[in-house]
């Protein structure tokens, strides 16, 4: 069958160009197919206190034949993707005896995919690596188009490279194992791939009421990804309206990372609330339906309520935009809607709109 223009194989398995993503049952049977025939020297196994408690024994009880592994754990947290975290883990590589024909499985969320794709890219120049993303933000947006990183601080993704896994096994039941707010965060860039893509989509999800059916969309939200990725590798152009509520969205991330790593907001959560600023400027700049914001604000304080945003918060986020990636020579660059699956990329917002659009969030509270 196809969706989206991709191919689904009888397998269930989305293919790119350079990498492959396998779901389910089938996952673990092209992991054992490709273990069997890749004389690696090596592998290790990277994961974080959680996914060792609970996903690493699912998964190696899953794989068939006799292979050398090197479980490596590091602790688990946004505050923990950093260059500290990769110089260790390279340490540890070389001590263990990695060479060029080892290679590392990535078993957790964003933090371990991101950051074991960074340190195995680089890594005696680049080793192979499989990502087995176990939340479903990881699943819906980590699994196609091969970012790797690490932050600088409270910035998000300032150093990476963008080479693919060599495949990329999701594995639904890992689901089971989170808290409902770590799927929540998820959650929200699945709304995403339906505002910036598939009008049908959104409208499917924005009534979703049990976060425990996700499953079945989540490879929907992997093809929609893929589609985009495979045409634009290297965001010249398409690949940047991925980057929908995300340049506020990840400056917000940034500024609650920072003020308290404690109670820091999710992923998805600070995307949600970028998504409706950016939304708000979208109606201002370039004619958004306010029918259509009126929608994309609802849904969003549906699933992911409102937060207290202040005044110095506002200052503290803004400060952070001057490091978003899509910047360019000096001018922040954002990603608009025009409509619900139409997003529009490039657009330069003046300073007093960013601030009209965090007044209308904090507008949203007292209504």
């Amino acid at each position: 069958m196809f969706i989206l223009g991709y191919i689904l194989h009888p397998m269930n398995s989305i293919q790119t160009p350079n990498s492959a993503v396998h779901f389910s049952e089938s996952a673990y049977q092209n992991l054992n197919n490709h273990l069997a025939i890749s004389g690696y020297s090596k592998i290790f196994i990277l994961v974080d206190e959680n996914t060792h408690t609970h996903c690493l024994a699912s998964f190696m009880g899953n794989i068939t034949g006799e292979y050398k592994f090197e479980i490596l754990e590091i602790e688990s947290g946004e505050m923990n993707k950093t260059i500290e975290t990769c110089t260790q883990l390279w340490g540890v590589l070389s001590e263990l005896g990695a060479d060029r024909k080892s290679a590392m499985i990535n078993l957790g969320g964003g933090v371990i995919t991101d950051m074991g794709g960074f340190i195995s890219a680089t890594f005696k120049r680049g080793i192979d690596f499989i990502n087995v993303p176990t939340t479903l933000l990881s699943m819906v947006d980590a699994s196609v188009g091969g970012k790797t990183g690490i932050d600088l601080g409270a910035l998000k993704n300032q150093v990476g490279v963008i080479t693919e896994p060599v495949m990329v096994l999701v594995i639904p039941s890992f689901l089971k194992t989170l808290e409902e707010r770590q799927v929540r965060s998820g959650f929200a860039e699945m709304l995403k791939h339906g505002l910036i893509q598939d009008p049908e989509y959104w409208h499917e999800l924005s009534g979703q009421t049990d976060y425990t059916t996700l499953e079945q969309h989540i490879a929907h939200s992997i093809a929609i990804k893929a589609k985009v990725v495979i045409k634009d590798p290297y965001e010249k152009e398409l690949r940047k309206i991925l980057n929908f509520g995300h340049t506020l969205g990840h400056a917000i991330e940034s500024h609650f990372l920072n003020k308290d790593p404690q109670a820091l907001l999710l992923h998805g959560e600070a995307i949600a609330i970028g998504m409706i600023l950016e939304a708000f400027i979208s109606f201002k700049l370039i004619g958004l339906p306010e029918s259509d914001l009126m929608e994309i604000t609802n849904v969003f304080v549906k699933h992911f309520g409102l937060i207290d945003i202040n005044k110095e918060d506002i200052a503290a986020c803004l400060s952070y935009l001057k490091f978003d990636k899509k910047n360019s020579h000096g001018t922040i660059k954002f990603v608009l809607l025009s409509g619900i699956g139409s997003p529009v990329i490039d657009k330069v917002v003046p300073d007093e709109l960013i601030q009209e659009s965090f007044s209308y969030y904090a507008s949203l509270q007292r209504l």
